[in-house]
């Protein structure tokens, strides 16, 4: 238990004068150890300073680096990026709007034309950048919409985006690519990732229909008639509620 000594304390007999002394005594012991280690420290430091001021002075290069390569590189290679990224998305989205056209206004937005870059050269001229991030992502779905399914999942793959729309198209789109290769399982898996990334009234039910729908060729009836009650229960306003009753009778047979 720890003890209170009043300012100008006075023992009243020998014990209390030998426990005076024992708490002067283990006071001085504790500064005279705080001394010795501060000593200690002021000897390292001194004995190390240039090595001390080299790691400051490198870890201020690195920041005031970092600072500069984001102000005057990565900042004007981000613009120039968005602004090359606006010429094929026009080709793309054109061609999700002329079945005649399409398939050579989607190489159009693959390759550019005119001197004018293409997703894939966004992609390989500006690495790293948000545009080639898109890029990446529109050419998975122009190779989707153009039947070239692997290159289609190569790219789907290689998009990263936390965009609730955006993030489950491209888990859905690689979805689709392997149910057109004929592989059920991986496109179910695809299906399942795309649903739970995010529930919006967009993705979800149009998912969860594609998810039911091959489950129920897979012979997962139980899984279908989760995906299709779903769809009731909480999309009930979605296009794909459109006879889902239906369906919900087939998964219970």
């Amino acid at each position: 238990m720890a003890t209170y000594k009043k300012r100008g304390f006075k023992p009243k007999n020998k014990a209390e004068e030998v426990v005076l002394d024992e708490q002067n005594s283990t006071t001085a012991e504790v500064f005279t150890t705080l001394d010795e280690s501060a000593s200690k420290t002021e000897a390292w430091v001194s004995k190390n300073q240039n090595y001390i001021l080299g790691i400051i002075g490198a870890i201020a290069l690195g920041v005031l680096g970092y600072l500069a390569y984001t102000q005057f590189v990565q900042k004007p290679k981000e613009s120039s990026a968005a602004n090359e990224l606006y010429y094929p998305q026009q080709f793309f989205d054109r061609a999700m709007t002329d079945e005649v056209a399409k398939d050579s206004l989607l190489n159009l937005s693959l390759t550019g034309a005119d001197g004018k870059y293409g997703f894939l050269d966004i992609i390989e001229e500006y690495k790293g950048t948000k545009a080639a991030n898109l890029a990446t992502y529109s050419a998975g779905m122009a190779y989707l919409n153009m039947q070239n399914y692997q290159e289609a999942i190569s790219y789907l793959e290689g998009f990263s985006s936390d965009d609730a729309i955006l993030g489950a198209l491209a888990l859905g789109g690689i979805g689709d690519a392997f149910s057109q290769l004929e592989q059920p399982e991986e496109a179910l898996d695809y299906y399942e990732k795309a649903i739970t990334h995010n529930a919006n009234d967009y993705t979800a039910p149009r998912f969860l229909y594609k998810a039911g729908v091959v489950a129920m060729d897979l012979g997962y009836s139980e899984k279908a008639l989760e995906y299709f009650s779903r769809i009731k229960d909480e999309f009930s306003k979605s296009p794909e509620a459109n006879n889902i009753d239906a369906l919900i009778g087939f998964a219970k047979k």
